[in-house]
């Protein structure tokens, strides 16, 4: 596969930044993430039949970009710190309308191509690259000046499908932020901006910083979290019967009477990715399963929907060497660690005081992931934040991926995200070659997934 890249450009906000909004001061959630990007890809069908004539697919889709770039300038006028640049300390965002890094390319296959099995490290080029040039990779913390908070490639495959990949900073980023922008430009290029998510900027005042707090803490706590090497990632797909199943095996009346399809499934994981090292290594060892948690909603009420930051903590769950690998015994380990990050814990981290709390917090965090023989497993759900709502006029996406992991520092990683019909859920599980090898032929996984099926073997709507 060849992308051709056609066009590159700055999208500037339609309505300049005013000057008192022009420094953006980070939360001190945010403080805790490293600048790394995070990829996203979405995939649109053509939106005109295949034995279409190629001036009309070429007259539909010029239409197409000039309203994506339009669209996504008047979208920034809110979202404008989106379009600024990191500042050398990494507290803060320069919103100087410097705009979003955006690429147009033209690429030599068709959808069906590229989705009948999908590739990941083809994938991957349709996601764009710092324009000045180089490898994304986690920019270290005397590297990130200048660096662009949002980079965005629409890539035109030759049948008139449209894939957008975009890479977006973790430092004011995560997955509902990600989502509300997404959402609010596609409802931009339909015309109805007025309907668009407004983004709310109250983090920094909940949550203030603090310049004691040292860069990218999360990273420098956690050393047994980060491998070397070459990785695999794999796609496993679960259908509404497997969740249904796995959700009744993991049925307790003592412990979780209600376990949701993301517990269920994060758990069963859990468990294959926990058999397959007892395997390589021949011997039981202990294992740490950390999971994101969304404040926004249920864990804080106050939290509006479409705040805008790094409104998550991370839930820790430890499977001591000697247990059992029961279904239902772990679903309880991680919803006792999900209801640690309840409405009083969030409340506990808000104002001056939240700097000590999260102090603590990452103490004992540093000592669970201490132990250089055990496996950690972090988890993150991107599941029911409406990532297949970003209709921009030809329908919802076919498919939305996010990229893979590419490069030789890594973790062990398990993405989880929902199909496009809603009712099943995608696992991106990123291991160690020979832990995948044995993670797919001598677990149960497959008794329960599918691995790496086509997005069109799904029912569509």
């Amino acid at each position: 596969m060849e992308v051709e890249i056609m066009s590159k450009k700055s999208i500037k906000p339609s309505c300049p930044t005013p000057n008192h909004l022009r420094i953006y001061k980070l939360s001190l959630l945010d403080q805790l993430m490293p600048c790394a990007h995070v990829p996203m890809i979405l995939f649109y069908r053509p939106m005109l039949s295949c034995d279409s004539s190629s001036s009309n697919i070429n007259l539909i889709n010029g239409r197409i970009l000039e309203r994506l770039k339009q669209s996504l300038s008047e979208t920034l006028t809110t979202f404008y710190p989106f379009a600024g640049e990191i500042i050398t300390d990494g507290l803060y965002i320069d919103c100087n309308d410097s705009g979003v890094e955006y690429v147009e390319t033209k690429v030599n296959c068709s959808l069906s191509q590229l989705l009948r099995k999908p590739d990941t490290k083809l994938i991957r080029k349709l996601l764009p690259s710092n324009l000045r040039g180089g490898r994304l990779e986690l920019e270290s913390s005397n590297n990130i000046a200048g660096i662009p908070v949002a980079m965005i490639q629409v890539n035109v495959l030759n049948c008139g499908g449209i894939a957008i990949g975009t890479q977006t900073s973790h430092k004011i980023i995560d997955g509902p932020t990600s989502t509300t922008f997404l959402k609010a430009w596609a409802i931009s290029a339909r015309g109805n901006s007025g309907q668009a998510p407004k983004p709310s900027f109250i983090a920094p005042q909940l949550f203030p910083q603090n310049s004691l707090l040292p860069r990218d803490t999360m990273l420098a706590i956690w050393p047994s979290l980060l491998k070397f090497g070459k990785c695999v990632t794999r796609r496993f797909v679960f259908d509404s019967s497997a969740i249904s199943t796995l959700k009744a095996k993991a049925l307790s009346s003592s412990f979780v009477p209600n376990p949701t399809r993301v517990e269920s499934v994060s758990a069963f994981i859990w468990i294959c990715v926990t058999v397959a090292s007892r395997k390589r290594y021949g011997s039981r060892r202990p294992s740490v399963l950390s999971h994101i948690v969304n404040f926004r909603g249920k864990t804080a009420p106050s939290l509006p929907e479409h705040s805008i930051g790094n409104l998550l903590w991370i839930a820790t769950a430890e499977c001591q060497a000697e247990a059992n690998l029961e279904l239902q015994a772990l679903v309880a380990l991680l919803r006792k660690s999900i209801m640690k990050t309840s409405g009083k814990f969030v409340e506990q981290l808000q104002g001056e005081k939240g700097y000590q709390r999260v102090r603590e917090c990452l103490t004992e965090l540093a000592e669970v992931h201490s132990n250089g023989g055990a496996d950690y497993f972090a988890f993150s759900s991107m599941c029911k934040v409406g990532i297949y709502e970003a209709d921009f006029g030809w329908g919802k996406p076919l498919w939305v991926s996010p990229g893979g992991i590419d490069g030789l520092v890594y973790q062990n990683l398990v993405f989880l995200n929902e199909t496009r019909n809603g009712d099943g859920i995608e696992a991106w599980v990123t291991l160690d070659e020979q832990d995948m090898t044995i993670l797919q032929y001598e677990t149960e996984i497959l008794s329960f997934a599918s691995l790496d099926p086509s997005p069109f073997e799904e029912p569509q709507d």
